[in-house]
C-alpha cells in the first residue's frame, strides 16, 4: 500500500512538474523573438486556428518552430481574437508583438498621391506602380474605365468623349493591401461628383455656363492658369467676363492640351493658330471636355468667380498675373513680362 502510494505521489510529482514546465516554456514563448524581415507583411486568412497560425509563421521564416504558438492560445484566450486581413510587421519584435497587431485588426495601409492638374495618365502611372493593390484595369482603355466609373450624365459631351480629365479628386488615398485600382478611383470620381455638385448649387446667378460640366471644364482651366489660392477666383472671373462678353478664351493651357505629343515645352505661333477641337484661340467658349484634374478650390473659384472688369491676364514673372480691362494695358503688361523674362537669361 505505502509502495502504491509513493507511485500516485511520484506520478503527481511528475504531471504538476511537466505541467510547470510546459507553462513556463508557453511563457517565456510569447517573449521568443521573430525573424522580421524589412517592409515584411503577413496575410492571415479567415478562420485561420493556432495550428495554422503556427505554421503559417514557420513557412514565412517568422518562426523556426511554432510548435507552443496553439497552446499559448488556449492558455490566454485574450490573444486569440485573431483577425483576418494583412499586417505590417515593421515594429513587431516578439511574439507578443505579433500577436498584439493581429488581435488588434488594423491592417496595414499605402499611400498613392493624386496631384491637381495632372492628367489621368500620369495618374495612371502612380496607380501602376503603387505597392500592393491589385492591378484590374491593366490593358483597358481611358473610355472603357470611364464606363466602369460610371459618370453620371450631366451632358451628352460626357459620353461622347469619354475623358477622365476633371473626374477624379487630387489628393492622397490610402489604401490596404489587396485592394483594386479601380475602387481607388471610384472614391475619387466620388469625391470629385460631390463636390462638383455642391459648387453647382453654390454657384453665382447668371453664371453663362449650361450644366456642371461646363463648371468642371472651366474649373480645369483655372486650375492650369494659376497655382494661386488667392488668383482662382480672379482668373475665374476673367474667363466669366470674355464668356459673356462672347469673346475666344485664349488660354495657352488647352492649346497645350489640344497639341498633345507634339507639344515640346514650347507654343510657337503657328500652334495658336492651328485648329484642334481645344484651341480656344481658334474655337469658340469652352473646349470639349477638362483639360487637367481640378481641385475643389477652383471648382468653388468658378461657382463664385470674383466680380470685376479684367479681360486679359498675364504673368508677372512673380508666380502670380497681372490683370488688365483693356488690350492696350494688356499689351503694355506682356511686353513688360517679356522684359523681365530675357533678363532672367542672360
Amino acid at each position: 500500500m505505502k509502495k502504491f502510494l509513493f507511485i500516485l505521489l511520484l506520478l503527481a510529482c511528475c504531471v504538476s512538474g511537466g505541467m510547470f514546465w510546459a507553462y513556463w516554456q508557453i511563457n517565456e514563448f510569447v517573449k521568443q523573438p521573430v525573424n522580421v524581415k524589412e517592409e515584411q507583411l503577413l496575410t492571415v486568412s479567415r478562420g485561420t486556428t493556432g495550428n495554422k497560425l503556427a505554421t503559417l509563421l514557420e513557412n514565412e521564416g517568422l518562426l523556426e518552430n511554432g510548435k507552443w504558438l496553439p497552446w499559448l492560445l488556449k492558455l490566454k484566450p485574450e490573444l486569440n481574437k485573431i483577425k483576418a486581413g494583412t499586417y505590417s510587421l515593421a515594429n513587431v519584435k516578439n511574439i507578443q508583438d505579433l500577436l498584439d497587431v493581429l488581435n488588434q485588426g488594423k491592417e496595414a495601409q499605402f499611400n498613392v498621391q493624386f496631384i491637381e492638374g495632372q492628367r489621368f495618365q500620369n495618374w495612371r502611372k502612380s496607380l501602376e506602380k503603387a505597392p500592393h493593390l491589385q492591378q484590374t484595369l491593366q490593358g483597358k482603355s481611358e473610355q472603357e474605365i470611364f464606363a466602369l466609373l460610371d459618370l453620371p450624365d450631366y451632358s451628352k459631351a460626357i459620353h461622347e468623349w469619354k475623358n477622365l480629365d476633371g473626374w477624379l479628386y487630387p489628393d492622397t488615398y490610402s489604401y490596404t493591401p489587396n485592394s483594386t485600382d479601380l475602387a481607388l478611383l471610384k472614391r475619387a470620381a466620388d469625391r470629385t461628383i460631390k463636390a462638383l455638385d455642391q459648387a453647382w448649387q453654390q454657384r453665382e446667378a447668371n453664371l453663362p455656363l449650361k450644366d456642371p460640366y461646363e463648371m468642371l471644364i472651366l474649373a480645369s482651366i483655372v486650375e492650369k492658369e494659376t497655382a494661386l489660392s488667392s488668383e482662382r477666383a480672379k482668373v475665374a472671373g476673367v474667363f466669366v467676363n470674355r464668356l459673356n462678353k462672347q469673346m475666344k478664351l485664349q488660354t495657352d493651357p488647352t492649346v497645350i492640351y489640344g497639341m498633345g505629343e507634339e507639344y515640346k515645352g514650347n507654343i510657337r505661333k503657328k500652334d495658336l493658330s492651328t485648329p484642334t477641337p481645344y484651341n480656344t484661340y481658334v474655337i469658340d467658349g469652352l473646349p470639349p471636355t477638362p483639360i487637367a484634374m481640378v481641385s475643389e478650390e477652383s471648382l468653388l473659384a468658378v461657382a463664385k468667380p470674383e466680380q470685376h472688369d479684367y479681360l486679359y491676364f498675364v504673368a508677372d514673372g512673380n508666380g502670380g498675373h497681372k490683370f488688365s480691362k483693356t488690350l492696350a494695358e494688356h499689351n503694355r503688361a506682356v511686353q513688360e513680362y517679356l522684359r523681365w523674362y530675357r533678363s532672367q537669361s542672360k
